[in-house]
């Protein structure tokens, strides 16, 4: 979802053209891996993006979730220099890894890394988003409703005046059906409504960036910023 595959903008690029339109600070996207999975060799080896000039820095992989990024986000902030980040995280590990308690312990092991490399560091979580097998499967759905929840009571208990740390809102126009090209992972339409989930949060919290609103082109930017993203998913902004 945040990833992305070859010949996809992502939402990550929506979020870049918003910051880009907005945000009159300078700003850098970073992050340790740079390709969109490729659905015809089945790993992350493209690097066609559907704009070639978007920055392609990230921290997302297909099929990786907190379990997989906890142990990584503490060298990938280090080395990237990151101080916002962008999660989104949560499907893939409910969907086969781990039940809703060990997916928010995961979740809690992933901020104390964060901060183990930059005690300032800024996050931007995103819950689980509605997705086909939810809609299918109702103990798979209460599920995802009980990790939100535990999601948004990590989020409290660990936010810090010096590390802040946010729940952005799951957009509540979000629909599988006209907004993912399969019932789970974005089209265009979608892109643009998690980049406006992250954009809004950091917009009401931070006063970074502006309202969201599709961009019209692109603007200088001029002061602060390293965000990223991932896949399942974040992605880092250094200021």
């Amino acid at each position: 979802m945040t990833i992305g595959s070859a010949g996809e903008h992502t939402w990550r690029y929506r979020m870049w053209q918003h910051l880009r339109a907005t945000y009159r600070a300078p700003f850098e996207v970073v992050g340790p891996r740079e390709t969109l999975y490729d659905k015809a060799t089945q790993g992350p080896t493209s690097y066609e993006y559907a704009d070639p000039d978007f920055p392609r820095a990230h921290l997302a992989g297909w099929g990786e979730g907190w379990l997989h990024m906890a142990p990584a986000i503490r060298e990938s902030v280090r080395s990237c220099r990151a101080d916002v980040l962008l999660v989104s995280l949560g499907l893939i590990d409910l969907g086969f890894y781990t039940n809703a308690e060990q997916t928010a312990a995961n979740a809690r092991e992933f901020v104390t890394e964060a901060r183990a490399a930059n005690p300032h560091v800024r996050v931007v979580l995103l819950p689980v988003i509605p997705n086909v097998r939810a809609e299918a499967d109702a103990p798979f759905a209460a599920e995802v409703a009980r990790f939100n929840e535990l999601l948004a009571k990590t989020a409290a208990n660990l936010d810090d005046p010096t590390s802040p740390l946010l729940m952005a809102s799951i957009p509540e126009s979000y629909d599988i059906h006209t907004d993912t090209y399969d019932g789970t992972h974005p089209n265009a339409n979608g892109e643009h409504k998690l980049a406006a989930a992250f954009a809004g949060a950091m917009h009401q919290a931070w006063g970074i960036g502006g309202e969201y609103g599709e961009p019209t082109g692109s603007a200088s930017h001029p002061a602060p910023g390293r965000t990223w993203g991932r896949g399942s998913s974040h992605r880092a902004v250094r200021r």
